[in-house]
């Protein structure tokens, strides 16, 4: 893989996570699995919102899901991707005291 290309898809990952939603759906699944109706409550959003956000997610192979008789859970299937949080952390707190 030439470096062109590692780059793009660096950069889709990342378009993946950018909205607050993917975010908060990301640090939700951080705690475990959950299906749509658990995310649909810690998220604010409608229930076909979440399934947008968590197909993008699993699109990106962010997540996984299983079924289980009606109902599928949803779980981090890269949990590496949790690094971004205390990275973006430090990235806001250092802009924060530039300004």
């Amino acid at each position: 893989m030439n470096k062109s290309s590692s780059y793009d898809q660096m950069a889709d990952v990342l378009k993946s996570l950018a909205h607050p939603t993917r975010l908060r759906i990301v640090e939700q699944l951080s705690k475990g699995e959950k299906c749509v109706q658990d995310l649909h409550g810690v998220t604010g959003t409608d229930m076909s919102t979440v399934s947008r956000h968590l197909s993008v997610l699993k699109n990106h192979e962010i997540i996984d899901s299983r079924r289980d008789k009606t109902f599928i859970y949803y779980r981090l299937k890269n949990k590496f991707v949790l690094d971004l949080f205390p990275c973006m952390g430090s990235v806001l707190g250092a802009t924060s005291k530039e300004d």
